[in-house]
């Protein structure tokens, strides 16, 4: 009995310490500098997994104009680098800032390069892809530029897939019901 009451409350401890939103998370920004994600409420976000050797990687521009149209409304994007998926991710954050800055003149926050997938998924994605922690989808990472759409709240309101351009207009529909 008692190692049932004992499972009973460790486990809802547990389930109660579960992140409600991204608003939770601190990370570090690709300089190496801790941000809460905090700082975000109030704010539509766009998480993307980024990785600079991919078929995908000049998606980075329509990243940038979505941004550059949307940030004074309350959009803002926020950029992952992660070498989960064929090693298309191998430089340092240095490299990676350089290349973002250089190639796409990137100016949306991006952050320290993490892991999106696998027994290193930092918690971060673990909230963004498993319902039983955001409550509202499954959407596991299946490769760069997966993009969550994150209500002002902090909480996931949708998974876009890799291959789907931000400038489609679905997408930016999503966007602007979101800055409504």
């Amino acid at each position: 009995m008692k190692l049932m009451l004992f499972a009973f409350f460790t486990g809802f401890l547990l389930y109660n310490n579960a992140p409600q939103s991204v608003h939770e998370f601190k990370m570090l920004d690709i300089d190496e500098k801790e941000v809460d994600l905090s700082k975000y409420k109030g704010k539509v976000l766009m998480i993307v997994n980024t990785a600079s050797k991919c078929g995908l990687t000049p998606q980075y521009a329509e990243l940038q104009a979505i941004y550059e149209k949307y940030k004074d409304k309350g959009l803002v994007i926020l950029g992952f680098p992660a070498n989960n998926f064929m090693g298309q991710e191998p430089g340092t954050n240095a490299n990676i800032k350089q290349f973002c800055s250089s190639k796409f003149k990137v100016s949306f926050p991006m952050f320290a390069k993490i892991s999106v997938k696998g027994k290193n998924m930092h918690p971060l994605y673990q909230y963004l892809t498993q319902k039983k922690q955001n409550g509202k989808v499954d959407a596991p990472v299946s490769w760069n530029f997966q993009k969550f759409l994150i209500g002002k709240d902090g909480k996931v309101v949708q998974s876009i897939s890799p291959s789907t351009k931000v400038n489609e207009p679905s997408v930016m529909r999503s966007i602007e019901k979101l800055l409504m």
